[in-house]
């Protein structure tokens, strides 16, 4: 059946229309909100491919094929439309008020499981208004009866609904959050999901998941909320290592740590016993197992550089035998040592180690010792204006470190250590007599500092161009002698 006279073509014309030219008008919308990554976007597009055309087909049934009110198209497509409309005020309202709020604000506090409830409850009350003013059904009767079931239920499981009770009053209150690091009696570690039920907390020995009634009930320490966040390692020395001496080393271990905070200065203090704790700040709580194991790694190569003994346990690497074959495989043929020179270098000479990672030099030391790389790689870098560090060289077996001992000048790079390596070390005073006696060993060092002088600053030009023409605020220097502090990350050594 069809409306008669002109009123039935005002109504297809206005759909013909009105429908298209909102698509249109929505799409945009749609796209400029999409790119502005704005939380509008997603009801947008719920208004634009369900909403809108569900009203162009209700106003057909209604207007154009005259369909009374209470026939079942009208109905089918009103409850359609009327729930749309429920979900297209539900996303509004969400993405509004909670996808974007403030992270002091009162709304960033309450958790999802409450919005995501919160949202069902009114779902369910408009699912019932339909049935109620479209259908004509009578829910009272199922209101009573649910009412009932769930005083019933309630009474037989108070226990369990009072344990998830206590874990949604935790959730709202929100003592973590997300990507939060926990320390609890069941495990330590990083929040990666929170449910209506458990905390899902990964650790070390794989993820614990905890039920929110349990945390409700015990203390627990959220890490990520800690003022300075620092993790403490101790270490035992023999009784005849010097305490001064000790404590520095584990200082300067610590202060040159990659995964290092600058929040908390890195301290080491003797607590009795021969044993000594190190404070180390943390980036991150999740570094902690990171950071103890480099610093004991890189505790035990240097405490049998400086000739401590870590755990009671002397250095014996530098025999008489390697050091032997080291002058005679690496130095004689780097240095030009006859074999009375390498005996001559024996009692001055001394195989160190380093280990993966660690800093061997760093720029603005003046080096006292002239060293042979025996095994192992080094890696040479220089810091950019921006923070960043770029890479000069490797070296390789039977290079050599610390050049600048020579001239009495400081360090022009970061030296750190690619994997284990050994270092032939040689005492200053007696290379110096060695550069004496040989007129073209000095001037093929004085050769090598001026190279690596050249490559150091052919690399940080090239860099500053880089920072500059990125547009960036460069205010790196040209001038060799001001590199870097001593400890920053990432240089090498001449």
């Amino acid at each position: 059946m069809y409306t008669s006279g002109p009123a039935w073509f005002l109504w297809v014309a206005a759909i013909a229309i009105g429908l298209p030219a909102s698509l249109i008008i929505l799409t945009e919308w749609r796209r400029s909100l999409l790119r502005r990554n704005s939380p509008l976007a997603a009801p947008v597009g719920l208004l634009r491919t369900y909403v809108l055309p569900v009203v162009a087909v209700l106003f057909l049934l209604l207007k154009v094929a005259v369909v009374p009110a209470r026939d079942m198209p009208i109905r089918i497509v009103a409850t359609l439309l009327v729930f749309l409309t429920l979900l297209l005020v539900l996303s509004g309202l969400s993405n509004t008020m909670f996808a974007n709020a403030p992270e002091t604000s009162w709304r960033s506090r309450i958790p999802r499981i409450f919005i995501d409830v919160a949202r069902m409850v009114f779902i369910i009350l408009g699912l019932a208004v339909i049935s109620r003013y479209i259908w004509g059904a009578n829910v009272k009767g199922v209101f009573t009866a649910v009412g009932v079931s769930s005083v019933v239920i309630g009474l037989m499981l108070q226990h369990s609904v009072g344990q998830i009770v206590s874990g949604l009053f935790m959730l709202f209150e929100q003592p973590f959050r997300m990507g939060d690091w926990l320390d609890t009696s069941a495990a330590r570690g990083r929040v990666v999901e929170v449910n209506w039920r458990a905390v899902h907390i990964e650790s070390s020995t794989g993820v614990q998941i905890t039920p929110n009634s349990v945390l409700a009930g015990t203390s627990f320490t959220n890490l990520s909320r800690l003022a300075t966040a620092h993790t403490t390692v101790t270490t035992t020395f023999a009784a005849t290592d010097s305490p001064d001496q000790v404590c520095a080393t584990l200082t300067r271990i610590a202060t040159n740590l990659p995964q290092r905070g600058d929040d908390v200065e890195p301290t080491t203090v003797p607590i009795g016993d021969h044993k000594y704790r190190t404070t180390i700040g943390l980036k991150s709580p999740g570094d902690d197992d990171a950071v103890q194991a480099t610093f004991l790694r890189w505790a035990w190569y240097a405490a049998r550089r400086d000739k401590l003994h870590l755990d009671g346990v002397a250095d014996d690497y530098s025999t008489p035998k390697r050091l032997e074959a080291a002058l005679d495989e690496v130095a004689a043929p780097a240095m030009r040592l006859s074999q009375s020179d390498q005996r001559a270098l024996m009692p001055y000479a001394r195989l160190i180690r380093y280990g993966t990672g660690e800093l061997i030099h760093a720029p603005g030391e003046v080096p006292k010792t002239i060293t042979v790389l025996v095994s192992g790689r080094v890696r040479l870098t220089v810091p950019a204006g921006d923070g960043s560090v770029t890479a000069v060289r490797s070296l390789d077996k039977g290079a050599l470190l610390g050049v600048a001992a020579f001239t009495h000048q400081a360090n022009l790079a970061y030296a750190h250590a690619l994997d284990e390596v050994t270092l032939l070390q040689i005492e200053h005073d007696e290379i110096q007599r060695l550069l004496t006696d040989r007129p073209l060993l000095s001037r093929e060092f004085g050769r090598l500092i001026d190279e690596r002088r050249t490559e150091v600053q052919s690399v940080r030009s090239a860099a500053k161009k880089a920072i500059q023409a990125a547009g960036q605020d460069v205010t790196g220097q040209d001038a060799l002698p001001s590199i870097a502090t001593p400890g920053s990350q990432g240089a090498e050594s001449r």
